[in-house]
C-alpha cells in the first residue's frame, strides 16, 4: 500500500492547496488588484520556429498546454491502474466503474431538464458530470482514519474512470472543425510511439519528443490538445530492460516524477487561472438562472443520487460487493465528496463556454458553490458516520 498511501497523500494535500489558491484568486478578481489578475491571465505568449507560429495568451497556455501535462498524467495512472492497479480485475473494478456511471448520467440529466431547448446553454451538459480527486481525498484526508481505506480506494477508483469518461466526453463532443493534415500527422506520430513501445525503446527523451510533435499536431487538429497526453500516456512502457537486462517500468518513473508537479504546481495555476471571478455584479438571482442552477444542482444533487444509486443498486444485485469495513451510510457520504467537481469542471466549462462573460462567470460561481457544498456535506456526513478512531 505504500504507493496508495504516497498517492493519497499527495492529491490531499493539493487539495487543501488548492482552497487556498481559489480564495487567492477571488480576492485578487474582486479588489482593486483586479487589473493585474487580468493583465497575467491574458500575458501573450508566442512560439514561432519556421513556419510553425503557435501565439496565445497565458490563460491558454495553461488550460491547452499545461492540462495535457495532467492528461499525460491521468492516462499513465489509467494504464498502471487497468494493468496492475485497483481496475486490473472484474471484481475491483466493478462498484467503481458503476458509480462512475451513475454519477456522470444524472449530473447530465439534471443539467438537460433546466436547459433543454437553449442550444448554447446546452454546450455545459458534461460540467456538473466531473470529479476532482484531489479535492475529494483532500477531505477524506481531513478526517485520518476515521474513514475506511477501502472507501478511500473506491474514489480514487471512480475518480479514475470519471477522468476516463471525461476524456471520451472531450473527445466526442469538444472539438471543433478538423484538419485532416494536422489529423494525419498525429496518427503517424501515434505509430511511431507504438513502434517504440515495442521495439523496448528506453529513453524517455524520444517518447517525449514525439509527443511534443503530437501535441502540436492535435493542438492544431481541431481536437482539444489535452487529448494528445492521454494518448501519449497509453503509449508508454509498463515494463521494459535496460541494456544490463534489469527490468524497470519507464510508466512509473514518469508518473512519479509528474506528481508532484502536477500536483502542486500544474493544478494550483489552473485553478488559479480559471477560478477568479468577478462577484461584484452578480446578484443571487442571476446564480438561479438555468446553466448555474444546472451545474449547481448536477453537482450538488445529481452526482451523489447518481453515484450512490448505481452503486447501491449494482451490490443489491451482488454485481459488486461494498467496499470492506464500510456500510451503506459511508458509502452515501463518500458519493456526497463527488459532487466535488472543481477544477475538472472548470476545464470542462472552459471548452463549453470559452467566452468567459457568456453567463457573466456565474457559470464558473455555481462550479464553486456546488463543489465546496458537497464537500462540507460529505465532510460532516463522513464525520457523523464514521467511527472516532485515532
Amino acid at each position: 500500500m505504500n504507493f496508495l498511501d504516497e498517492f493519497i497523500k499527495k492529491e490531499s494535500s493539493s487539495g487543501i492547496l488548492l482552497i487556498f489558491v481559489t480564495i487567492f484568486a477571488l480576492i485578487l478578481k474582486n479588489t482593486d488588484l483586479s487589473s493585474f489578475y487580468d493583465a497575467f491571465l491574458h500575458t501573450p505568449v508566442e512560439i514561432k520556429f519556421g513556419a510553425l507560429q503557435i501565439a496565445k495568451p497565458l490563460i491558454l497556455w495553461i488550460n491547452d498546454g499545461l492540462m495535457a501535462i495532467f492528461f499525460f498524467l491521468i492516462g499513465l495512472e489509467v494504464k498502471r491502474e487497468v494493468l496492475e492497479g485497483h481496475l486490473s480485475t472484474l471484481k475491483q473494478v466493478a462498484l467503481p466503474a458503476f458509480a462512475a456511471v451513475g454519477g456522470m448520467l444524472v449530473p447530465a440529466l439534471v443539467y438537460v431538464y433546466f436547459n433543454i431547448g437553449d442550444d448554447v446553454a446546452m454546450r455545459g451538459w458534461a460540467i456538473p458530470t466531473a470529479t476532482d480527486i484531489a479535492f475529494a481525498l483532500g477531505i477524506l484526508a481531513m478526517l485520518g482514519k476515521r474513514v475506511p481505506l477501502s472507501l478511500k480506494i473506491f474514489l480514487m477508483a471512480l475518480a479514475i474512470i470519471d477522468d476516463l469518461g471525461a476524456i471520451v466526453i472531450i473527445a466526442l463532443f469538444y472539438t471543433d472543425d478538423l484538419s485532416t493534415v494536422s489529423i494525419v500527422i498525429a496518427g503517424v506520430c501515434l505509430l511511431i510511439l507504438i513502434v517504440m513501445n515495442k521495439l523496448n525503446v528506453i529513453k524517455p527523451a524520444a517518447f517525449i519528443i514525439i509527443g511534443v510533435i503530437l501535441w502540436i499536431s492535435v493542438l492544431k487538429s481541431g481536437v482539444h490538445a489535452t487529448l494528445a497526453g492521454v494518448a501519449l500516456a497509453f503509449t508508454i512502457p509498463m515494463f521494459s530492460k535496460k541494456e544490463n537486462g534489469e527490468n524497470f517500468s519507464m510508466l512509473k518513473d514518469m508518473e512519479h516524477s509528474l506528481h508532484y508537479w502536477v500536483a502542486f504546481f500544474i493544478l494550483p495555476l489552473f485553478a488559479f487561472v480559471n477560478a477568479g471571478i468577478d462577484l461584484r455584479g452578480i446578484s443571487f438571482v442571476e446564480v438561479l438562472n438555468p446553466v448555474p442552477l444546472g451545474i449547481m444542482l448536477g453537482l450538488l444533487l445529481g452526482k451523489q443520487v447518481g453515484v450512490f444509486f448505481f452503486s447501491y443498486v449494482a451490490i443489491k444485485l451482488k454485481w459488486a460487493s461494498l467496499p470492506d469495513g464500510s456500510n451503506f451510510k459511508q458509502l452515501y457520504a463518500v458519493s456526497v465528496l463527488t459532487g466535488i467537481g472543481f477544477t475538472m469542471s472548470l476545464f470542462v466549462n472552459s471548452l463549453a463556454f470559452p467566452d468567459d462573460t457568456m453567463f457573466a462567470y456565474t457559470d464558473k460561481l455555481a462550479v464553486l458553490i456546488g463543489s465546496f457544498a458537497s464537500g462540507i456535506l460529505g465532510y460532516f456526513l463522513l464525520r457523523f458516520f464514521t467511527n472516532k478512531q485515532a
